[in-house]
């Protein structure tokens, strides 16, 4: 029963559904998926100081409820979630106070190796990298989204995905944020974070979540 629940929650089932389908009280499942959060908020944890080098991405997204008014980038009442994809590799993502450059520059400097190659739209709080130790190219969103390698296609799919399973759950509630961040920030508890695990029930049953989940277009691999 155990492996099934975790392959409901790999597969993004709800914990209600997941319940009904297996005869569960929904409570149980709810317990077994929280759980579940929170070992791998706690591996994530263990590398939280993993210092990202070669190609990153960098952007930042803001998380909140459809509001009236201006959306996206000066939006009020959102959340500023600031991310760092390493190409072929993870995604750190971290809450910030704003998306101003002395908030976001100790990020990037602190996660991510001296001469590496970071990839930023023209958002004039990333104008700092041309000036620091990194190489800087830019994608000028106004005239193209993508160039050879020139991109942010990765980290901006993510941020899709993590909306789009946040929107299935009417978002985070306040009470249960700490346990989908671990305690630093927003983290890729969903299908890029999910692929690298390999869960194990009371019977030795081995499930690895990477084979569970299907493919989809964009994937980060």
């Amino acid at each position: 029963m155990q492996s099934r629940l975790v392959e409901f929650f790999v597969l993004e089932v709800t914990a209600r559904s997941a319940a009904s389908v297996l005869g569960l009280q929904p409570n149980t499942a709810a317990l077994y998926y929280r759980k579940l959060r929170q070992l791998i908020a706690d591996r994530l944890a263990l590398v939280e100081h993993e210092v990202f080098d070669g190609a990153v991405e960098l952007d930042e997204s803001y998380f909140g409820g459809v509001c009236k008014g201006k959306r996206g980038r000066g939006a009020a009442g959102k959340v500023v979630v600031f991310g760092l994809l390493k190409r072929g590799g993870k995604v750190h993502a971290k809450v910030v106070d704003n998306a101003r450059t002395a908030t976001l520059m100790p990020v990037i400097q602190r996660k991510i190796a001296p001469d590496s190659v970071v990839y930023t739209d023209s958002f004039g709080s990333y104008d700092a990298l041309d000036v620091s130790q990194f190489h800087h190219v830019r994608i000028n969103h106004s005239k193209e989204f993508a160039r050879g390698r020139n991109h942010i296609n990765g980290i901006e799919n993510f941020w899709n995905q993590a909306k789009r399973i946040l929107r299935k759950y009417n978002g985070p509630s306040e009470s249960r944020v700490p346990k989908v961040d671990g305690g630093d920030g927003l983290r890729s508890q969903w299908r890029v974070g999910l692929r690298g695990f390999v869960f194990a029930d009371p019977d030795g049953n081995r499930i690895d979540a990477g084979q569970i989940l299907p493919r989809r277009r964009g994937d980060t691999p």
